[in-house]
């Protein structure tokens, strides 16, 4: 496609969206374009951040922030996967006050906060924009957004035309702060509606049309493995050249009151073929920071708890178990 082929696109996308300001950004981006086609300038990782491994700070909300820093680096853990939403460890309308005592906490355990984990999905609220601004002016370079359902009153397409321009202007202010922000697929429903990007090719057609560096997908295989249990590896060939950061957990099918669910599990114990998918990062040059879960039964840890409700020594001991398991993964498959 022309470079004026792709701006005329660009601005045709935006003003159906309504979209002014920032964008000179897209127009500019898509005049960088290397000779593979493939867009100059777009954030890559950077290869000391590959593979390190967060613990998701939802599981750790039972301690402030330097007990949080000083466990998660006992543990073995590279870094914090910060919640900085509602109910999380950093409220958004706290974030200038709180998110700089969180990661000096991190930082000084010799740790690093590599990613933030918000409910960022509308660009006009201005706690998005605070959020990234500060979070940027740290030096944290990802951020899981929030998530998008589809109305089950209206058609695919229209879904997807409502929810397309709220991810274009996400990438504009992603892109003014230098920050990369992520989408996760998530399976099932959340209340009535599907989570938009559960299908895998609905949130790699949209990036793949926004075309910018600076939107991309967190991806999960464990949610990829519920939506697809043996065709998940076409959905992750598909987002591949789109994912920033990954999300491990495990889960297995369980029948609870006569239902068929997905129940999580300690990792190693479930469904999910880490050793193929650990073979496909390898195969297909996926180096990216990586969140450890904890989504079964830890005493509310799990859930994000303020106060735990089983031994604290018992908490610590599952979630070491876990890393344990994923570091050996990892080096089986000679990817750390």
């Amino acid at each position: 496609m022309t470079t004026s082929r792709r701006n005329f696109i660009a601005k045709s996308i935006l003003a159906t969206a309504g979209i002014s300001a920032g964008l000179n950004l897209v127009i500019k981006a898509n005049n960088s374009e290397s000779a593979t086609g493939r867009l100059v300038g777009i954030p890559e990782t950077k290869s000391q951040d590959a593979f390190k491994i967060s613990i998701f700070s939802k599981h750790l909300q039972w301690l402030d922030f330097n007990e949080m820093a000083r466990l998660s680096a006992e543990m073995g853990f590279d870094g914090v996967d910060l919640t900085v939403r509602p109910g999380g460890h950093v409220l958004p309308e706290m974030v200038e006050r709180d998110l700089p005592k969180a990661v000096e906490a991190v930082r000084k355990s010799g740790k690093n906060i590599y990613m933030i984990t918000t409910a960022i999905n509308d660009a006009e609220d201005p706690l998005s924009e605070k959020i990234l601004k500060t979070a940027s002016t740290l030096g944290i370079g990802h951020y899981r957004m929030g998530y998008m359902y589809y109305d089950e009153k209206k058609t695919v397409e229209e879904n997807i035309s409502i929810i397309f321009p709220r991810l274009s202007k996400l990438a504009i202010l992603n892109e003014k702060y230098s920050i990369s922000g992520e989408y996760q697929n998530h399976s099932g429903n959340y209340g009535s509606g599907i989570y938009f990007g559960a299908p895998i090719w609905d949130l790699a057609d949209a990036l793949k049309k926004i075309n910018s560096g600076w939107l991309g997908s967190q991806y999960d295989v464990y949610h990829a493995t519920i939506e697809g249990a043996n065709s998940w590896p076409v959905g992750l060939k598909l987002i591949k050249p789109f994912i920033r950061s990954v999300d491990i957990k495990d889960f297995q099918w369980s029948k609870i009151n006569g239902k068929w669910s997905a129940e999580t599990v300690p990792l190693g114990e479930g469904m999910v073929d880490y050793k193929k998918y650990l073979g496909l990062l390898k195969q297909q040059n996926i180096r990216v920071p990586i969140s450890l879960h904890y989504e079964y039964p830890l005493g509310g840890a799990e859930n994000g708890a303020k106060i735990l409700t089983m031994k604290r020594e018992d908490v610590v001991s599952a979630m070491q178990k876990d890393i344990t398991t994923l570091k050996k993964y990892f080096s089986e498959a000679n990817l750390i």
